[in-house]
């Protein structure tokens, strides 16, 4: 295997932490409607823990996106 066969299998397998971000932000949202939907009075204190899983799971996917970026244009 050559270097640049390495180095786009890298950043390929790195990319694919975006994939999984979305699917994590769509669960994140699922959840927190199929709550609301059950107890309806809770949902209004929740709405801070689903900012903030939204929050963290998209900024994994972005970091999986720059580590992409990072291994295919400056290693």
């Amino acid at each position: 295997m050559t270097a640049d066969a390495a180095q786009y299998l890298g950043a390929g397998l790195a990319a694919m932490g975006i994939g999984l971000a979305s699917i994590g932000v769509g669960l994140i949202f699922a959840f927190f409607l199929q709550g609301a939907l059950r107890n309806p009075a809770a949902a209004a204190s929740q709405q801070g823990n689903l900012i903030l899983g939204f929050a963290v799971a998209e900024a994994l996917g972005i970091f999986a996106f720059l580590v992409s970026l990072i291994l295919l244009f400056v290693v």
